[in-house]
């Protein structure tokens, strides 16, 4: 049986789950969807990053950047080369697993420049996680199944995380 090409992310704009993620970003502001995207990438991607062999050092700082400025303690230009950082060792890494999740964690980082990665980075992390769970071996429905399962938490966690009635929401134009 032939290894199936392993795709760098997983999902579709098009999956109703992931249109309710799109529809709920929508309603969110830019500082509570950085937030929410580093605290999710910081519990789910860079364990799997560090368990396949990837340097957290990079998307550690970057982490720990955008915290910092959102409390207001580091301007945005100090926080972009630690984000410049993180892409530079996304685009690094050779692995497939830690690939993507390097580069979850790079994207969603980069969520507080630019909006739309509340929804990128989710792609990239579903693929870590399931090439995670599953190896790298795995038929695409396998895949597919538990990139579902994944979106599903996603979207679980943005709920969580969402702020009713937000009076300033940011201005999405999806091009997907």
């Amino acid at each position: 049986i032939p290894m199936p090409k392993l795709r760098k992310m997983l999902g579709s704009a098009d999956h109703p789950t992931v249109q309710k993620l799109m529809r709920l970003i929508e309603t969110q502001n830019k500082q509570t969807l950085a937030a929410w995207a580093v605290d999710y990438v910081a519990a789910h991607d860079l364990p799997i990053l560090t368990a396949h062999g990837g340097d957290s050092a990079p998307f550690s700082q970057a982490i720990e950047g955008v915290r910092a400025h959102l409390a207001g303690r580091l301007p945005l230009k100090e926080l972009k080369p630690l984000l410049k950082e993180a892409s530079n060792a996304a685009r690094a890494e050779t692995d497939p697993i830690a690939q993507a999740a390097a580069r979850a964690l790079s994207v969603a980082c980069a969520v507080i420049q630019t909006p739309t990665n509340a929804l990128g980075f989710s792609f990239y992390s579903t693929a870590a996680n399931a090439y995670h769970q599953a190896g790298l071996t795995e038929t695409a429905q396998t895949y597919d199944r538990l990139a579902d399962a994944e979106f599903e938490n996603i979207l679980a966690s943005l709920q969580a995380a969402a702020v009713p009635d937000e009076p300033n929401p940011v201005k999405i134009d999806w091009n997907c």
